[in-house]
């Protein structure tokens, strides 16, 4: 069973096959087009956040709060460059535990996470999957083999860019055909960023329809990839150092670049 809603993500809920006991929810940012995934395990009321952001930590902390949550982890993706993580404030709130991908620069991380490594929440396993390319520590999640939260390596009918520092063209063709794409057709795909309202797509979907991938080979991927020409990050040169120190610095860190 599968249910979209186009807008208003925050009040968004899925339930589903083999997902009798997950809580999934689907929260937005507006001004950085950003999402952030509440995973909680229904019974034993324990949860993650994946990708928090840190001006809207009291809309996460408040939802937590009323749904009788108890945060066991806050996960990152990758180390953003379009806003400041949430994760460190967090952390301050609840005790969770920061987690981030093994080899990211970051400092308020109690944990980093590798290819493969599970986290249980309750009975919800979270596994890794690395998937560098948009930058060179970049982990996707997938959730009880239902669902997978692909970051900025994987966007609806796009990707995350490669230019930025760490990024390679060719390392996240490979990452996104070789693992995301080797996924059953019917697991559902949550990025990190969406700026068309859309919030949610499958990998079947992915393989057929995102421009950057089908029908495309390797060199055809790097050769589109490099001819983006986009603009510069207007936040990186704030975002980044944040991220990577304490995740609670920067506060207008605010971008659309992907």
């Amino acid at each position: 069973m599968l249910f979209r809603q186009l807008f208003d993500p925050d009040t968004w809920l899925y339930i589903g096959k083999g997902t009798e006991t997950l809580l999934f929810r689907q929260l937005f940012d507006p001004v950085t087009c950003s999402y952030t995934y509440l995973v909680a395990d229904g019974e034993t009321k324990t949860a993650a956040l994946i990708d928090p952001v840190l001006e809207q930590v009291e809309r996460d902390f408040r939802l937590l709060n009323e749904l009788g949550l108890s945060l066991q982890f806050c996960l990152e993706t990758h180390t953003h460059g379009d806003h400041t993580s949430g994760t460190g404030k967090l952390r301050e709130l609840t005790e969770c535990e920061g987690v981030v991908p093994d080899h990211a620069p970051a400092a308020y991380a109690d944990r980093r996470i590798r290819d493969g490594e599970i986290l249980r929440v309750g009975d919800i396993q979270i596994c890794a999957i690395e998937t560098c390319g948009h930058t060179d520590s970049h982990m996707a999640y997938r959730i009880n083999d239902t669902h997978v939260l692909t970051g900025d390596a994987l966007l609806i009918r796009g990707c995350g860019r490669t230019d930025l520092r760490g990024g390679d063209a060719g390392t996240l063709y490979d990452r996104v055909t070789q693992r995301l794409f080797t996924l059953p057709e019917d697991t559902l795909v949550y990025p990190a960023h969406d700026y068309w309202g859309q919030t949610v797509s499958t990998i079947g979907e992915e393989k057929r329809w995102n421009p950057r991938f089908a029908n495309k080979r390797r060199e055809d991927f790097i050769q589109f990839m490099a001819a983006l020409k986009l603009p510069d990050s207007q936040t990186m040169m704030e975002a980044v150092p944040a991220n990577e120190q304490r995740g609670r610095l920067g506060w207008r860190a605010r971008s659309q670049s992907a």
